[in-house]
């Protein structure tokens, strides 16, 4: 087997990507026998259940990896330690 003496131990150090999952953002509600009302009620829940404001909001402005990094960091320590005090 031969090996490249320029990428010798890259390997061991590169970081897996994980796919993201997709969702399909096309969010719609068949309203044939349906008032409008109803059909608006029903179209803002599944707006609200599939996170797609929240989503607009991050993306709204750039956030740097190091202070996205940071952020999650930090919920995941709010996190733990709610689990710890119940």
């Amino acid at each position: 087997m031969k090996k490249n003496k320029n990428r010798k131990g890259y390997t061991m150090f590169q970081k897996r990507k994980r796919k993201k999952k997709k969702q399909s953002s096309v969010l719609f509600v068949d309203a044939t026998n349906k008032s409008p009302e109803r059909a608006i009620s029903e179209f803002k829940r599944k707006v609200k259940n599939s996170n797609l404001l929240k989503e607009l909001r991050d993306r709204e402005f750039y956030e740097k990896p190091s202070v996205a990094r940071r952020r999650r960091k930090k919920l995941r320590l709010q996190k733990v330690r709610s689990i710890n005090n119940d």
